[in-house]
């Protein structure tokens, strides 16, 4: 960990990790963050299949017909299973979940871009997506996040980057205590809800980042396994997505994206994730 910590820090200092967090800077963290999870993590039950028990009281609301057309798809989503009955021990760290589900998870994070077709995209795709707010990027537009929250029958959820964006493994316990549980109280504020996921900036973290986390009221960190580059998936393991893959996107705009908005970015993401026969879920379905 002391040897992961100390890359990191040297990536920052040498300019070759940036404090944007867009899909194109976070790769090296990405490594360091695996190796992170086998060397802190604590073991996690396996989630079986889920059965009748684990179908939902009121599943979610279909998309919209020709949706998927309208927003460039050759094909609909491919439906997801019913979530698990059965959850890992909490609190833990993961970037994959333990699933036999053909299934993978998108999150976005930070909040620089809030572009309103994305709101109507999210909407008519019925698309459940897990958002990690940083206060000091998204906190001019937690609005446009409430529209994106309530999108799509509410099936997308906000949760907790951060109340700055900084390399917590650089803080002592309590400054990073002040920078979860900062985050935890604005987004409980703005939104009504304490978030229950947690994700380290960078994906770097240390023991005091879980303690505190922990004592914040996070039930998981959350990583990641793939993450969305600005025309295709780049892997942590091998060439392809693995059921349970969590998916690392952000919210950039034209500006970082070489000129695409995260509409079109997004469905080249959903583009790959049904050309491998993937569907969509909703991560806090399955934590």
């Amino acid at each position: 960990m002391r040897r992961a910590h100390r890359l990191a820090a040297g990536l920052l200092a040498a300019g070759a990790l940036t404090l944007t967090g867009c899909a194109q800077s976070v790769e090296p963290i990405e490594r360091l963050g695996r190796k992170a999870v086998r060397s802190v993590a604590p073991k996690v039950r396996a989630v079986g299949a889920a059965g009748a028990q684990g179908l939902r009281a009121h599943p979610p609301p279909a998309p919209r017909a020709g949706a998927y057309a309208r927003w460039g798809l050759r094909a609909p989503l491919r439906a997801a299973p019913a979530p698990p009955v059965r959850k890992p021990e909490r609190p833990f760290v993961v970037h994959r979940v333990p699933t036999r589900d053909k299934v993978v998870f998108l999150t976005f994070d930070d909040g620089a871009e809030r572009d309103p077709e994305f709101v109507r995209m999210v909407d008519e795709l019925k698309l459940p997506i897990s958002m990690f707010l940083t206060d000091s990027v998204a906190s001019p537009g937690y609005d446009h996040f409430d529209r994106l929250r309530r999108a799509g029958g509410g099936l997308s959820t906000v949760q907790n980057h951060t109340v700055d964006h900084t390399y917590l493994p650089g803080l002592p316990y309590a400054g990073q205590r002040a920078q979860i549980c900062g985050q935890q109280d604005r987004l409980e504020a703005r939104f009504g809800t304490r978030p229950r996921l947690f994700r380290p900036p960078y994906g770097a973290y240390n023991n005091q980042t879980l303690r505190a986390a922990g004592d914040c009221g996070a039930e998981a960190v959350v990583l990641w396994g793939a993450s969305m580059q600005i025309n295709d998936l780049r892997y942590a393991y091998g060439d392809r997505l693995r059921p349970g893959d969590i998916v690392l996107a952000h919210f950039c705009g034209p500006g970082e994206l070489k000129g695409a908005t995260i509409t079109e970015m997004t469905t080249r993401m959903l583009r790959r994730i049904q050309e491998q026969g993937f569907a969509v879920a909703r991560l806090e379905d399955y934590l």
